[in-house]
């Protein structure tokens, strides 16, 4: 069955933000080595745009206050965190886009005359037509927002994930609207960007949450689960 509404995050976004406190990291293994991905305290940013996702294709309203630590939707969260990460292959692949020449940057060329393309044209050229063909379809997408650049795997939790919902066009500068958990139920959240030129460079304009630039962002696959039945705030951590 379809969903009721178009999405909108005041009223199908969490209306918490992305705060949560100290709780244990779990141990993911990475083709980098072992890394504490579900460290609350770091963010949860990627279960909570899937949650929201789960919730909004179900035809229901989440959960109004934050669970605490160890409760039914607090553990759901942190299994769609995981589940964002698509482990291995996504951690590798914020990995190399990571270590990519920015938006500012033409294309590098290896010795092995393999082409590397930029951030900018990665993200104009490849995935943003897919960005718009699934809004246009309803369905929002979500998108894993790399702003690191660095090898260094330890930086790899400073990246971030958001919900594109809608966009506006003029002429070939995209606005594309977006849910934040960092932000909250805001609907004033958006990523700005010109697609006229992308192999030459395309720089990228936000107002997410974030203490970081946005250097380029890709379609996250992303499947539905089933969300909780669970009413907050009766819900109690397990034992």
């Amino acid at each position: 069955m379809a969903p009721p509404r178009a999405f909108l995050p005041s009223s199908d976004g969490f209306a918490f933000d992305n705060t949560w406190p100290a709780a244990p990291g779990l141990p993911i293994r990475t083709p980098f080595g072992t890394l504490g991905l579900g460290n609350a305290a770091a963010g949860l940013c990627g279960g909570m745009v899937f949650a929201v996702l789960d919730w909004w294709r179900a035809g229901r309203a989440p959960p109004a206050s934050r669970p605490a630590p160890g409760t039914p939707l607090y553990r759901f969260i942190v299994r769609r965190l995981i589940d964002s990460w698509h482990l291995p292959a996504g951690v590798a692949r914020y990995y190399l886009w990571m270590n990519l020449a920015g938006p500012d940057y033409s294309p590098r060329v290896l010795r092995q005359r393999v082409t590397l393309r930029g951030l900018g044209w990665r993200t104009v050229e490849r995935h943003w037509p897919r960005v718009r063909a699934s809004i246009d379809a309803g369905s929002p997408a979500a998108l894993g927002v790399v702003t690191m650049a660095s090898a260094w795997p330890g930086v790899l939790g400073h990246n971030h994930q958001v919900l594109a919902y809608g966009y506006e066009v003029s002429g070939s500068v995209v606005t594309l609207h977006v849910y934040d958990p960092n932000s909250g139920p805001s609907d004033d959240v958006w990523i700005r960007f010109d697609t006229a030129t992308p192999s030459s460079g395309t720089r990228f304009e936000h107002n997410i949450a974030i203490r970081w630039p946005v250097r380029g962002f890709f379609l996250t696959a992303y499947s539905p689960a089933a969300p909780p039945s669970v009413t907050l705030p009766d819900d109690s951590p397990a034992a």
